[in-house]
């Protein structure tokens, strides 16, 4: 997998008090297209973050629909990716890569 494509398949971290409290448990959450397999999720942190892997655990997050002076919205659906990484690695999602 090229580096192009790895930017692509991580669109960004998920930062939230509920993945703030999984990353003690060595997980991170990422935003990802919807078309991205695990697979591929995996290739695309290890090869940014030079981390290992051991599982990855995705879900569609199904969009809301929202109300705007008085006229209907859907927001898009999305996908997150929730990254287990090996024992005694992590990854700093406030910084750049």
């Amino acid at each position: 997998m090229n580096r192009e494509k790895m930017y692509d398949t991580i669109l960004g971290p998920i930062v939230t008090e509920k993945t703030t409290r999984i990353s003690e448990h060595s997980q991170v959450a990422f935003k990802v297209p919807l078309d991205a397999t695990k697979p591929e999720i995996k290739a695309a942190v290890e090869g940014l973050f030079n981390v290992k892997v051991m599982a990855v655990n995705t879900l569609r997050v199904k969009g809301k629909t929202k109300r705007f002076r008085g006229h209907v919205g859907l927001r898009s659906d999305w996908k997150k990716a929730m990254v287990t990484l090996a024992e005694g690695q992590s990854i700093d999602v406030t910084t750049g890569i």
